[in-house]
């Protein structure tokens, strides 16, 4: 077996041409209605003029090739004691904006403008303000990246680690090159788990979904924290995969989870959100559930 320093020695690599590119390969799979796409019908959206891209290929082989359970480990104890920054609420959104997406071809707004459309898609449809507030929320977690953090080990469909890989997985054949697939312990439908465990007890790919469910978990109730942690678990809500560990909690917040993914996906369109008219309204939704201050 490679030594770790060897095993990531591509990891530098940046296959996708941004952050969000491997969610156009979300929605070339789950075309969603257009319900909550106002503007254009949702097959209009990551309206690339190549269907097929290497670049996204490339990611997966690289995630499914380090997503290693003790990769996940490393990752958990080396962030989840969110000891790299402090800031308050508002400056992290201007943090977060270092990501902008030059190549999305669905906008040109940056993260914050991303997050406040998803969010004001929720609040018109009336949902509850925790929801709003998840997904005012829901991609902070990116600010990985702006840690060293590479691609594969910040976005892209997440699954868990220490079982059998799905073949509901996007791309499962490059699992093969992971060196979990030839650990016997690791490759039963439950491996280190117990059947029926439940999701939190379960250890997911590492990624922008788990650290930001981490950084939220006390502060949202329990279908939005559901609504961070597993919305790009889509062998789990879309697929219907990983039965075996699941329990009755999962089953019940599974809605939660398909209620909320539509907005995220489908919810951009060119018109920015007008901040002067909205600002009061999440500054006092912000007070409401978080403290001054994030620890990331």
């Amino acid at each position: 077996m490679r030594t770790q320093q060897n095993s990531f020695k591509d990891s530098e690599i940046h296959p996708l041409n941004s952050l969000d590119e491997w969610e156009e390969a979300v929605l070339q799979r789950y075309p969603d209605p257009d319900s909550i796409a106002k503007d254009r019908s949702a097959d209009q959206y990551r309206n690339y003029e190549t269907p097929e891209r290497d670049t996204v290929r490339e990611f997966y082989r690289l995630n499914h090739t380090y997503q290693t359970y003790d990769f996940v480990q490393e990752k958990r104890a080396a962030y989840l004691q969110f000891n790299k920054k402090e800031m308050p609420v508002w400056e992290a959104f201007d943090f977060l904006n270092q990501l902008v997406d030059d190549s999305d071809p669905d906008t040109d707004l940056d993260q914050f403008q991303h997050l406040l459309q998803t969010s004001e898609a929720i609040r018109a449809d009336g949902h509850p303000d925790w929801m709003v507030l998840t997904g005012l929320m829901h991609d902070m977690g990116k600010v990985l990246c702006l840690f060293g953090e590479p691609q594969w080990a910040v976005v892209g469909d997440t699954f868990p680690v220490g079982c059998a890989y799905s073949d509901k997985i996007v791309y499962p054949e490059f699992f093969r090159n992971n060196p979990d697939f030839n650990n016997p312990v690791y490759q039963t439908p439950t491996g280190v788990y117990e059947p029926g465990c439940g999701l939190r007890n379960v250890h997911m790919s590492w990624g922008h979904d788990e650290y930001m469910y981490q950084m939220m978990k006390d502060y949202l109730p329990e279908q939005g924290l559901y609504m961070l942690r597993y919305h790009s678990f889509y062998a789990w809500h879309r697929e219907g995969a990983y039965s075996e560990l699941l329990d009755g909690h999962d089953r019940e917040m599974l809605r939660w989870v398909k209620l909320f993914n539509p907005y995220d996906l489908y919810s951009k369109c060119p018109v920015p959100p007008d901040w002067k008219q909205l600002r009061s309204y999440y500054e006092d939704l912000v007070a409401k559930y978080l403290p001054a201050t994030l620890k990331f």
